[in-house]
């Protein structure tokens, strides 16, 4: 099943791909109210034909405003594509991001850099038209407010959106898998990372008055106090174990910081109660995450990002 109800107006979109462990992987995120139709990162390129069909079965006859969590290829990439199909839709996209998305060349190549295959399984990124994505703090619209945050930290063109009681956090407090029991989450560190950064984010949206949470990596959950407590805490773990590797200069470093973290951080002890395709997914990802936090502690946070 590609659409699921979560609430009475919000669905959950799967963009599976057909790569291992990459199903239940990708959120995109369909909101009705007031005839007012809002859509959270459309994807990739790739699966833009099964979200549109999501679209059609949703009942969904057009929508208003496309919200982009932040423009990497996994999230953005189809935004553009859909615009075709739905032409009134406006983009809302961090001011950073926009240039980007009107000419993707730059951010294209550097997506086929980091992620190689995975991109092209994604596929090229489409250019939005200048004329339909722009940034706004607060739309007011059909009687519904969506406030923007900015929240760089995955990204520097990181953005939350909430909507009432519901927040789309694209991944600011990192990736997730929902499971019958406990919490797993993993951050969503890449390069470039700067900590002081990244912990502001955080504190920033845990400080808001939300009930619902809406992963971009994946699902959906009633406790965000508890995530956003989580992902605090499971920071500086991180961020002290890769350091005290990083110090010894421990080899081979990734796998010996990947067990090390496995016993000592609480929320990805449960990273082996995950489907087996899900932990190769997730053991792929845990070395970007890492990558990125070594990069910092290279640097000490003296870089900012390029895009």
């Amino acid at each position: 099943m590609k659409i699921h109800q979560s609430l009475e107006n919000l669905y959950l979109v799967d963009l599976d791909q057909p790569l291992e462990g990459f199903r239940n992987f990708i959120s995109s995120w369909i909101f009705t109210q007031n005839d007012l139709t809002i859509l959270v990162d459309p994807g990739p390129r790739s699966t833009i034909p099964v979200l549109i069909n999501a679209i059609q079965k949703a009942g969904v006859k057009k929508i208003d405003y496309i919200l982009l969590t932040h423009i990497h290829i996994d999230h953005a990439g189809g935004a553009g594509l859909l615009l075709q199909y739905y032409p009134e839709a406006q983009v809302i996209c961090h001011p950073q991001g926009i240039c980007h998305m009107i000419d993707p060349e730059k951010l294209w190549s550097g997506s086929k850099k980091v992620l190689g295959h995975v991109a092209e399984v994604y596929g090229e990124i489409a250019p939005i038209p200048k004329d339909h994505i722009s940034y706004q703090d607060r739309v007011e619209a059909g009687g519904i407010s969506i406030q923007a945050f900015q929240t760089p930290g995955h990204a520097v063109h990181h953005l939350c959106y909430q909507i009432g009681n519901i927040l789309f956090a694209g991944e600011v407090a990192g990736v997730s898998y929902p499971l019958e029991k406990g919490l797993y989450l993993r951050p969503a560190t890449p390069p470039v990372f700067i900590y002081e950064q990244f912990r502001n984010s955080l504190e920033k949206i845990a400080a808001l008055s939300v009930s619902h949470l809406c992963f971009g990596h994946y699902g959906y959950r009633r406790d965000p106090k508890n995530v956003f407590s989580t992902a605090l805490k499971q920071l500086d773990i991180w961020l002290n174990t890769i350091e005290k590797h990083y110090r010894r200069g421990s080899e081979p470093f990734e796998e010996i910081v990947f067990n090390d973290l496995l016993r000592n951080d609480p929320s990805l002890t449960y990273f082996h109660d995950l489907p087996k395709d899900i932990q190769v997914r997730g053991k792929y990802f845990f070395c970007n995450s890492l990558n990125g936090i070594r990069t910092y502690l290279e640097t000490k946070g003296s870089r900012s990002s390029q895009y």
